[in-house]
């Protein structure tokens, strides 16, 4: 009998020292609750697992971005990408984590649809000890350490670019009629970008949006739009497009219609993104002003997921360096220079 005790004496008593351990690790905790210096937990092929719910396809810019991705976590670099296309819709995204939580992925990279609606589908994954990265779009939480860090484009400042060069363009001009194709409603991009055309119409007093519709960022509703504005209005001085192929559909309907832009004079279409296909078009004269919005954000999350495996805890917000290209002075070695 007093062997028996003595035995579960020990078995309780270890047990204690071991909680208690845990207890006062006292490490420095990363967004994820997860200390710094962690490493992520080990795969049997030794490779990183990362989950990356993506929007879709619906631009040239989106196709680059998942490209980005999918050439720098490749299995030669020593990773193991599971990528699910959310079709533009949240609900496929929430899916998609809780897949990735369900998969114990390592880290799970997130470029969100809309910024609201997050929090619950976030929580599982700092509840299930992943890291979340947020690339591009941003997302709004009740709870800040729900995701480690964003990195992507301050869509405000793209926004701004526009304006501050439509105001040097068209100085002196007493009336400015605006058409304004948006892109998805809610998203990062969308909402940066029409807050700079509106911060530009609110202190030019001449300046008139006449119309505002969603082309939700694609060439085909990009085409819709414009050939209803077109329907109503004969008049039209800026075409300001939230993406560049949006601006591809407009362009399209335009010449359809006959309606001159760019270089022939007519519309001044101002588009956003600098795809090689947009900066094609703003070489040839029919863009006449295109903000990047830079999608190779692969080497970034990699960069990121390196800290945290070191123990380092990156910048909350990361914004990118970004160009702007004006017809009048793009280069063609400019376009080829270029990745994307």
């Amino acid at each position: 009998m007093k062997k028996y005790l003595m035995t579960l004496f020990c078995i309780v008593f270890s047990s204690l020292v071991l909680v208690s351990c845990n207890e006062n690790d006292g490490g420095k905790k990363d967004a994820a609750g997860r200390t710094a210096g962690e490493a992520a937990s080990p795969k049997p092929d030794g490779r990183i697992v990362v989950g990356f719910s993506q929007v879709g396809a619906e631009s040239d810019w989106r196709r680059a971005n998942t490209i980005s991705m999918r050439d720098t976590f490749a299995e030669a670099n020593g990773y193991r990408l599971l990528m699910r296309d959310a079709q533009q819709k949240q609900t496929n995204q929430f899916a998609a984590i809780r897949e990735f939580v369900q998969k114990k992925v390592d880290y799970i990279v997130l470029a969100p649809v809309t910024e609201t609606g997050w929090d619950d589908v976030l929580k599982e994954a700092k509840d299930a000890g992943i890291p979340v990265i947020i690339i591009d779009r941003m997302v709004k939480t009740a709870d800040p350490s729900l995701y480690v860090c964003w990195v992507g484009s301050d869509f405000r400042k793209e926004g701004g670019t526009a304006v501050t060069w439509m105001e040097k363009k068209f100085k002196g001009k007493e009336k400015l009629i605006i058409a304004h194709i948006q892109g998805n409603i809610g998203s990062s991009a969308q909402i940066g970008r029409t807050e700079g055309l509106q911060a530009g119409v609110d202190r030019n007093l001449g300046w008139k949006v006449v119309v505002r519709d969603t082309g939700n960022f694609t060439q085909v509703q990009g085409k819709e739009v414009m050939e209803r504005i077109l329907s109503e209005y004969n008049n039209i001085d800026v075409l300001y497009c939230e993406n560049d192929n949006m601006a591809f559909g407009a362009m399209k309907a335009m010449d359809e219609a006959n309606v001159p832009y760019g270089s022939r004079g007519g519309v001044t279409i101002i588009s956003f993104d600098a795809t090689r296909g947009g900066l094609e078009a703003t070489l040839a004269g029919k863009i006449s002003y295109n903000v990047e919005c830079n999608p190779l954000h692969g080497p970034r999350v990699e960069k990121i997921i390196q800290q945290l495996k070191e123990g380092r805890l990156p910048n909350r917000i990361a914004y990118v360096d970004e160009m702007a290209f004006d017809a009048t002075t793009i280069t063609r070695e400019e376009i080829d220079a270029r990745s994307y």
